[in-house]
């Protein structure tokens, strides 16, 4: 009947998407009202900071919670002119980029090694890798800062930025090891009978081949660096080597009585990793299902 239909008017026959019921129509209601508030949650205090560095410190005492009654410009250009803001601005970015190209870099040949390579104590040392997740950097702060110490790179962005590469090494295998290993191994052998090395069939096949789990673990390394508050707080006294997250707490120490100045401080430091995020969340997303499947 449907090839008879088809031929007859001329028109290739189309099902129908079936009727939901219900109960699906309810269930699904409920599941965008709960992903709604959810976002609202996390949105309304950003949104928050945002429009608070408009508004005078008068406004923000009588209402909290309003909008500005006159929308003020001059609390960002204020804060935007600061040697102070774009010094820390640097030391972040030096402090991120170092750490995610170091994370790249070692994570990558360690995975590679991991996933490729049999040897006695593999399991061993992979599963030394996954332990490291359940360490946070709360538990070994103590020891860290005495290393730091004794090493000589305190009030440098080097203490910071060695201890992150470490504690940022465990997720950055446990996501790359997957998608090593899915790599067929024919790839490898016909690359060693055309007569590449295994440092050029590293170079050529494997980063490229691996390219979006790499991206992921940079991105995720990046904005990890870039929000770090607790290390550099311990390891960085000197407020010229300050990152963003310590600027802005000295920053509100400074004019405390200046709230608004303050939520303008805030709003411009987080926007970058704001920015940056929001650019490659598909990446990020990507990478990780990647990961998963492999």
């Amino acid at each position: 009947m449907t090839a008879t239909a088809t031929l007859v008017t001329g028109r290739p026959t189309t099902r129908r998407a079936p009727r939901r019921t219900p109960q699906q129509r309810a269930s699904t209601a409920a599941i965008y009202t709960l992903a709604a508030l959810l976002v609202t949650a996390i949105l309304a205090p950003v949104v928050y900071i945002i429009v608070g560095g408009f508004r005078s410190n008068a406004d923000i005492t009588t209402d909290p919670s309003g909008m500005p009654s006159e929308w003020r410009f001059a609390n960002y250009l204020e804060v935007l002119v600061s040697d102070v803001f774009w010094r820390e601005v640097l030391n972040s970015t030096v402090a991120a980029v170092g750490t995610t190209v170091f994370v790249v870099a070692l994570g990558l040949m360690a995975a590679y090694v991991l996933a490729t390579y049999r040897f006695r104590g593999r399991g061993l040392l992979y599963a030394t890798f996954a332990a490291g997740l359940m360490f946070p950097m709360t538990v070994a702060i103590t020891p860290l800062y005495i290393l730091v110490r004794n090493l000589g790179l305190m009030n440098s962005l080097g203490g910071v930025i060695i201890p992150q590469v470490a504690f940022a090494l465990p997720v950055t295998i446990i996501i790359l090891v997957p998608f090593l290993r899915a790599l067929p191994n024919e790839i490898q052998e016909a690359a060693f009978i055309d007569g590449c090395s295994r440092l050029g069939f590293f170079w050529r096949m494997v980063v490229p081949l691996s390219m979006p789990g790499v991206i992921t673990v940079g991105i995720l390394a990046f904005i990890t660096s870039w929000n770090s508050y607790m290390l550099p707080l311990f390891i960085l006294n000197d407020e010229a080597a300050f990152t963003l997250p310590l600027g802005v707490q000295a920053f509100a120490s400074q004019y405390s009585v200046d709230t608004a100045k303050v939520l303008a401080f805030t709003s411009l430091s987080m926007i970058p990793a704001l920015v940056f995020f929001s650019l490659f969340e598909r990446r990020i997303v990507g990478g990780l299902t990647g990961a998963v499947k492999g």
